[in-house]
Protein backbone atom coordinates (compact mmCIF):
# COMPACT_ATOMS: atom_id res chain seq x y z
CA UNK A 1 0.00 0.00 0.00
CA UNK A 2 1.30 3.46 -0.93
CA UNK A 3 2.22 5.96 1.80
CA UNK A 4 0.54 9.37 1.40
CA UNK A 5 1.84 12.81 2.40
CA UNK A 6 -0.47 15.83 2.58
CA UNK A 7 0.31 19.53 2.67
CA UNK A 8 -2.20 22.27 3.40
CA UNK A 9 -3.61 25.05 5.55
CA UNK A 10 -3.65 23.79 9.16
CA UNK A 11 -6.97 24.95 10.60
CA UNK A 12 -9.19 24.01 13.50
CA UNK A 13 -12.87 23.88 12.56
CA UNK A 14 -15.37 25.24 15.07
CA UNK A 15 -18.78 23.97 13.96
CA UNK A 16 -21.81 25.82 15.29
CA UNK A 17 -25.47 25.06 14.64
CA UNK A 18 -27.56 28.22 14.49
CA UNK A 19 -31.36 28.29 14.82
CA UNK A 20 -31.95 30.71 11.94
CA UNK A 21 -30.22 33.16 9.60
CA UNK A 22 -30.47 36.20 11.89
CA UNK A 23 -26.86 35.92 13.04
CA UNK A 24 -25.62 35.82 9.44
CA UNK A 25 -27.57 38.99 8.68
CA UNK A 26 -26.28 40.63 11.84
CA UNK A 27 -22.70 39.81 10.83
CA UNK A 28 -23.33 40.76 7.20
CA UNK A 29 -22.05 37.38 5.98
CA UNK A 30 -23.68 35.95 2.87
CA UNK A 31 -25.25 32.57 3.54
CA UNK A 32 -23.26 29.71 2.01
CA UNK A 33 -20.15 31.81 1.45
CA UNK A 34 -16.58 31.39 2.64
CA UNK A 35 -15.37 34.71 3.98
CA UNK A 36 -11.80 35.35 5.09
CA UNK A 37 -11.76 37.26 8.37
CA UNK A 38 -9.12 38.88 10.55
CA UNK A 39 -8.32 37.99 14.17
CA UNK A 40 -10.63 40.69 15.56
CA UNK A 41 -13.64 39.49 13.54
CA UNK A 42 -12.85 35.87 14.41
CA UNK A 43 -12.86 36.68 18.13
CA UNK A 44 -16.09 38.65 17.81
CA UNK A 45 -17.73 35.77 15.92
CA UNK A 46 -16.68 33.23 18.55
CA UNK A 47 -17.88 35.56 21.31
CA UNK A 48 -21.32 35.94 19.72
CA UNK A 49 -21.72 32.17 19.42
CA UNK A 50 -20.12 31.04 22.68
CA UNK A 51 -23.47 30.00 24.18
CA UNK A 52 -24.45 27.88 21.18
CA UNK A 53 -23.65 24.18 20.87
CA UNK A 54 -20.39 23.70 19.03
CA UNK A 55 -17.86 21.02 18.20
CA UNK A 56 -14.18 21.35 17.36
CA UNK A 57 -11.97 19.29 15.07
CA UNK A 58 -8.72 19.63 13.16
CA UNK A 59 -9.52 20.80 9.68
CA UNK A 60 -8.28 22.20 6.41
CA UNK A 61 -8.93 20.36 3.15
CA UNK A 62 -5.73 18.32 2.94
CA UNK A 63 -5.76 17.50 6.67
CA UNK A 64 -9.32 16.17 6.31
CA UNK A 65 -8.23 13.91 3.46
CA UNK A 66 -5.15 12.68 5.31
CA UNK A 67 -7.19 12.02 8.47
CA UNK A 68 -9.66 9.99 6.43
CA UNK A 69 -6.94 7.86 4.88
CA UNK A 70 -5.24 7.32 8.24
CA UNK A 71 -8.57 6.08 9.63
CA UNK A 72 -8.52 3.41 6.92
CA UNK A 73 -5.05 2.28 7.91
CA UNK A 74 -2.98 4.11 5.29
CA UNK A 75 0.44 5.32 6.46
CA UNK A 76 0.20 9.09 6.20
CA UNK A 77 2.05 12.31 6.96
CA UNK A 78 1.09 15.99 7.05
CA UNK A 79 2.91 19.30 6.49
CA UNK A 80 1.41 22.53 7.84
CA UNK A 81 1.95 25.47 10.18
CA UNK A 82 0.34 26.31 13.55
CA UNK A 83 0.74 28.89 16.31
CA UNK A 84 2.21 28.45 19.79
CA UNK A 85 -1.24 28.23 21.38
CA UNK A 86 -3.79 25.78 22.74
CA UNK A 87 -5.59 25.67 19.38
CA UNK A 88 -2.37 24.60 17.70
CA UNK A 89 -1.79 21.92 20.32
CA UNK A 90 -5.31 20.63 19.70
CA UNK A 91 -4.66 20.42 15.95
CA UNK A 92 -1.35 18.62 16.42
CA UNK A 93 -2.72 16.16 18.98
CA UNK A 94 -5.65 15.33 16.72
CA UNK A 95 -3.24 14.28 13.95
CA UNK A 96 -0.93 12.33 16.24
CA UNK A 97 -3.85 10.50 17.85
CA UNK A 98 -4.71 9.21 14.37
CA UNK A 99 -1.15 7.92 13.85
CA UNK A 100 -0.28 10.61 11.29
CA UNK A 101 3.40 11.53 11.00
CA UNK A 102 3.60 15.28 11.54
CA UNK A 103 5.91 17.80 9.89
CA UNK A 104 4.19 20.77 11.50
CA UNK A 105 6.02 24.06 11.92
CA UNK A 106 5.21 26.73 14.52
CA UNK A 107 5.18 30.52 14.56
CA UNK A 108 4.04 33.37 16.83
CA UNK A 109 0.81 33.99 14.89
CA UNK A 110 -2.41 32.41 16.22
CA UNK A 111 -3.42 29.04 14.79
CA UNK A 112 -5.99 29.34 12.03
CA UNK A 113 -9.65 28.79 12.87
CA UNK A 114 -12.54 28.16 10.49
CA UNK A 115 -15.81 29.07 12.19
CA UNK A 116 -18.59 27.19 10.41
CA UNK A 117 -22.16 28.37 10.94
CA UNK A 118 -24.67 25.66 10.01
CA UNK A 119 -28.25 26.75 9.40
CA UNK A 120 -31.24 24.37 9.79
CA UNK A 121 -31.19 23.59 6.03
CA UNK A 122 -27.63 22.16 6.46
CA UNK A 123 -26.07 25.05 4.53
CA UNK A 124 -22.57 25.99 5.74
CA UNK A 125 -21.28 29.55 6.02
CA UNK A 126 -17.59 29.99 6.78
CA UNK A 127 -15.76 32.77 8.60
CA UNK A 128 -12.16 31.65 8.11
CA UNK A 129 -9.21 33.14 9.95
CA UNK A 130 -6.16 31.65 8.24
CA UNK A 131 -3.71 32.77 10.90
CA UNK A 132 -0.47 30.80 11.10
CA UNK A 133 -1.46 28.45 8.27
CA UNK A 134 -0.64 30.97 5.55
CA UNK A 135 2.84 31.55 6.96
CA UNK A 136 3.91 28.12 5.74
CA UNK A 137 6.47 28.87 3.04
CA UNK A 138 9.00 27.19 0.80
CA UNK A 139 11.71 27.41 3.47
CA UNK A 140 9.58 25.23 5.79
CA UNK A 141 9.66 22.16 3.56
CA UNK A 142 12.67 19.97 2.83
CA UNK A 143 13.64 16.81 1.04
CA UNK A 144 13.61 14.51 4.07
CA UNK A 145 9.87 15.12 4.57
CA UNK A 146 9.15 13.47 1.21
CA UNK A 147 11.29 10.40 1.69
CA UNK A 148 9.45 7.15 2.39
CA UNK A 149 6.26 8.48 0.76
CA UNK A 150 4.89 7.56 -2.63
CA UNK A 151 2.07 10.09 -3.12
CA UNK A 152 1.72 13.80 -2.33
CA UNK A 153 -1.76 15.30 -1.91
CA UNK A 154 -2.14 19.07 -2.34
CA UNK A 155 -5.12 21.29 -1.56
CA UNK A 156 -6.03 24.05 -3.98
CA UNK A 157 -6.14 26.68 -1.25
CA UNK A 158 -2.31 26.68 -1.35
CA UNK A 159 -2.22 27.75 -5.00
CA UNK A 160 -1.80 31.42 -4.09
CA UNK A 161 1.59 30.51 -2.61
CA UNK A 162 3.30 29.63 -5.88
CA UNK A 163 6.81 29.43 -4.43
CA UNK A 164 5.66 26.87 -1.86
CA UNK A 165 3.75 24.83 -4.45
CA UNK A 166 6.65 24.83 -6.90
CA UNK A 167 9.11 23.60 -4.27
CA UNK A 168 6.70 20.90 -3.05
CA UNK A 169 6.21 19.68 -6.62
CA UNK A 170 9.95 19.69 -7.30
CA UNK A 171 10.66 17.67 -4.14
CA UNK A 172 7.81 15.29 -4.92
CA UNK A 173 9.11 14.53 -8.37
CA UNK A 174 12.74 14.32 -7.20
CA UNK A 175 11.57 11.61 -4.79
CA UNK A 176 9.36 9.92 -7.43
CA UNK A 177 6.05 10.70 -5.73
CA UNK A 178 2.74 10.62 -7.57
CA UNK A 179 0.96 13.99 -7.11
CA UNK A 180 -2.76 14.56 -6.56
CA UNK A 181 -4.42 17.98 -6.46
CA UNK A 182 -7.86 18.96 -5.18
CA UNK A 183 -8.87 22.22 -6.88
CA UNK A 184 -10.75 23.21 -3.68
CA UNK A 185 -12.83 26.21 -4.80
CA UNK A 186 -13.97 27.79 -8.06
CA UNK A 187 -12.73 31.24 -7.03
CA UNK A 188 -9.27 29.80 -6.33
CA UNK A 189 -9.31 28.28 -9.81
CA UNK A 190 -10.42 31.51 -11.48
CA UNK A 191 -7.58 33.42 -9.81
CA UNK A 192 -4.88 30.93 -10.80
CA UNK A 193 -5.88 29.55 -14.21
CA UNK A 194 -2.52 29.71 -15.99
CA UNK A 195 -0.57 28.44 -12.98
CA UNK A 196 -2.96 25.52 -12.45
CA UNK A 197 -2.79 24.50 -16.10
CA UNK A 198 1.00 24.63 -15.99
CA UNK A 199 1.42 22.48 -12.87
CA UNK A 200 -1.19 19.93 -13.94
CA UNK A 201 0.46 19.58 -17.33
CA UNK A 202 3.96 19.21 -15.90
CA UNK A 203 3.63 17.71 -12.41
CA UNK A 204 0.16 16.60 -11.31
CA UNK A 205 -1.05 13.04 -11.94
CA UNK A 206 -4.50 13.04 -10.30
CA UNK A 207 -6.95 15.98 -10.28
CA UNK A 208 -10.11 16.26 -8.17
CA UNK A 209 -12.71 18.90 -9.06
CA UNK A 210 -16.40 19.49 -8.50
CA UNK A 211 -18.65 20.80 -11.28
CA UNK A 212 -18.09 24.47 -10.42
CA UNK A 213 -14.31 24.09 -10.22
CA UNK A 214 -14.18 22.08 -13.44
CA UNK A 215 -16.23 24.73 -15.24
CA UNK A 216 -14.06 27.53 -13.83
CA UNK A 217 -10.97 25.75 -15.15
CA UNK A 218 -12.25 24.74 -18.59
CA UNK A 219 -15.39 26.79 -19.23
CA UNK A 220 -17.17 23.53 -19.99
CA UNK A 221 -19.84 21.29 -18.48
CA UNK A 222 -18.87 18.26 -16.39
CA UNK A 223 -18.27 15.62 -19.09
CA UNK A 224 -16.48 17.96 -21.49
CA UNK A 225 -14.42 19.35 -18.60
CA UNK A 226 -13.50 15.80 -17.58
CA UNK A 227 -12.16 15.14 -21.08
CA UNK A 228 -10.11 18.32 -21.12
CA UNK A 229 -8.57 17.78 -17.68
CA UNK A 230 -7.82 14.12 -18.45
CA UNK A 231 -5.99 15.34 -21.54
CA UNK A 232 -3.28 16.95 -19.39
CA UNK A 233 -2.98 14.47 -16.49
CA UNK A 234 -3.23 10.73 -15.90
CA UNK A 235 -6.49 10.69 -13.93
CA UNK A 236 -9.28 13.26 -13.73
CA UNK A 237 -12.23 13.15 -11.34
CA UNK A 238 -15.22 15.48 -11.59
CA UNK A 239 -17.71 15.20 -8.72
CA UNK A 240 -21.30 15.94 -9.68
CA UNK A 241 -23.04 15.99 -6.28
CA UNK A 242 -26.04 13.72 -5.87
CA UNK A 243 -25.38 12.36 -9.37
CA UNK A 244 -22.08 10.84 -8.27
CA UNK A 245 -18.74 11.31 -9.99
CA UNK A 246 -17.03 10.96 -13.35
CA UNK A 247 -13.54 9.47 -13.60
CA UNK A 248 -11.28 9.30 -16.64
CA UNK A 249 -8.03 7.37 -16.69
CA UNK A 250 -6.07 6.21 -19.75
CA UNK A 251 -8.91 7.29 -22.06
CA UNK A 252 -11.43 5.14 -20.16
CA UNK A 253 -14.36 6.91 -18.52
CA UNK A 254 -16.07 5.53 -15.43
CA UNK A 255 -19.29 6.82 -13.86
CA UNK A 256 -19.85 6.17 -10.15
CA UNK A 257 -23.15 6.73 -8.35
CA UNK A 258 -23.39 8.70 -5.11
CA UNK A 259 -23.94 6.72 -1.92
CA UNK A 260 -27.49 7.29 -0.59
CA UNK A 261 -27.31 9.40 2.56
CA UNK A 262 -29.39 11.54 4.91
CA UNK A 263 -27.77 14.94 4.50
CA UNK A 264 -27.02 16.77 7.74
CA UNK A 265 -23.96 18.84 6.80
CA UNK A 266 -21.90 18.71 3.59
CA UNK A 267 -18.68 19.89 5.27
CA UNK A 268 -15.77 17.71 4.13
CA UNK A 269 -17.64 15.73 1.48
CA UNK A 270 -15.09 16.47 -1.22
CA UNK A 271 -12.15 15.93 1.13
CA UNK A 272 -13.45 12.54 2.24
CA UNK A 273 -14.22 11.55 -1.36
CA UNK A 274 -10.54 12.20 -2.10
CA UNK A 275 -9.58 10.13 0.96
CA UNK A 276 -11.62 7.16 -0.24
CA UNK A 277 -10.43 7.43 -3.83
CA UNK A 278 -6.76 7.69 -2.84
CA UNK A 279 -7.18 4.80 -0.40
CA UNK A 280 -8.36 2.64 -3.29
CA UNK A 281 -5.60 3.99 -5.50
CA UNK A 282 -2.99 3.21 -2.85
CA UNK A 283 -4.17 -0.42 -2.91
CA UNK A 284 -4.10 -0.64 -6.70
CA UNK A 285 -7.88 -1.00 -7.06
CA UNK A 286 -9.80 -0.26 -10.26
CA UNK A 287 -11.00 3.27 -10.96
CA UNK A 288 -14.55 2.10 -10.30
CA UNK A 289 -13.64 0.73 -6.88
CA UNK A 290 -11.66 3.89 -6.07
CA UNK A 291 -14.67 6.03 -6.95
CA UNK A 292 -17.07 3.82 -5.01
CA UNK A 293 -14.88 4.07 -1.91
CA UNK A 294 -14.75 7.83 -2.32
CA UNK A 295 -18.54 7.95 -2.64
CA UNK A 296 -18.93 5.78 0.45
CA UNK A 297 -16.83 8.09 2.63
CA UNK A 298 -18.49 11.22 1.22
CA UNK A 299 -21.90 9.70 1.95
CA UNK A 300 -20.96 8.90 5.54
CA UNK A 301 -19.48 12.31 6.36
CA UNK A 302 -22.51 14.29 5.17
CA UNK A 303 -24.64 12.42 7.71
CA UNK A 304 -22.82 14.09 10.62
CA UNK A 305 -21.85 17.61 11.66
CA UNK A 306 -18.35 18.48 10.47
CA UNK A 307 -15.67 16.74 8.44
CA UNK A 308 -14.99 13.93 10.93
CA UNK A 309 -16.66 10.54 10.64
CA UNK A 310 -17.34 9.00 14.11
CA UNK A 311 -15.06 6.16 15.23
CA UNK A 312 -17.95 3.67 15.31
CA UNK A 313 -18.80 4.44 11.70
CA UNK A 314 -15.13 4.03 10.73
CA UNK A 315 -15.28 0.52 12.20
CA UNK A 316 -18.26 -0.25 9.97
CA UNK A 317 -16.49 1.22 6.93
CA UNK A 318 -13.33 -0.79 7.52
CA UNK A 319 -15.41 -3.96 7.82
CA UNK A 320 -17.18 -3.14 4.54
CA UNK A 321 -13.85 -2.59 2.78
CA UNK A 322 -11.99 -5.51 4.37
CA UNK A 323 -12.35 -7.87 1.42
CA UNK A 324 -12.31 -5.19 -1.28
CA UNK A 325 -10.37 -6.18 -4.40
Amino acid sequence: MKRVLGIGNALVDVLIKVENEDLLKDLNIRKGSMQLVDSEFKNMLLSKTMNLNNTRASGGSSANTINGMASLGVKTGYIGKIGNDETGEFFLSDLKNNNIETFVKRCSTETGIATVLITPDSERTFGTYLGASVELDANDIEDLMFRNYSLLHLEGYLLFNKELINKALMLAKTNNLIVSLDLASYNVVEANLDFIRDIITNYVDIVFANEEEAKAFTGKSAEAALDEIAGICDTAIVKIGKHGSLIKNNSKETRVSATPARVIDTTGAGDLYAAGFLYGFSKGLTMEKCGETGALLAGKVIEVIGAKIPSGTWSEIREMLKNQK
